[in-house]
């Protein structure tokens, strides 16, 4: 019975690990999903703009002047990068909440057949 607590204890503890890992999976995609939305919003401005406009960019407490052909190539590369993160992030989640529903498939099935020797024990002390 022992042994069979400590397998209990085992899978508890695996499966604790991987829902921690399924929420920091589900927290990246998130942060990506924001950023994504804060570039899709520059690229709309970007589509405002007339051509002869100044685009400036921020970086640290200075704007400089950038070219529109590098500022708009920047957020697409970066659009770009997220989208295949995002996808990347899915799989992984995916992935995880297999884990996940397999490892509560382990425990309940161990479970139930700790209560079925259990069970059968308590038959025979019973019967004795």
């Amino acid at each position: 019975m022992a042994s069979v607590q400590a397998q209990l204890q085992g899978l508890s503890e695996e499966f604790t690990n991987l829902q921690k890992e399924l929420q920091e999976h589900v927290q990246s995609r998130q942060k990506l999903e924001a950023q994504k939305q804060e570039n899709l919003g520059v690229q709309k401005e970007f589509a405002k703009l007339k051509d002869d406009e100044t685009i400036y960019k921020l970086i640290g407490p200075v704007l400089l002047k950038q070219d529109r052909v590098d500022a708009e190539g920047t957020v697409n590369g970066r659009l770009e990068f997220i989208s295949k993160e995002i996808t990347r992030l899915e799989g992984q989640i995916k992935e995880t909440q297999t884990k996940i529903e397999r490892k509560k498939g382990d425990i309940i099935q161990l479970q139930t057949s700790a209560q079925a020797a259990a069970g059968a024990q308590q038959q025979q002390k019973v019967a004795a």
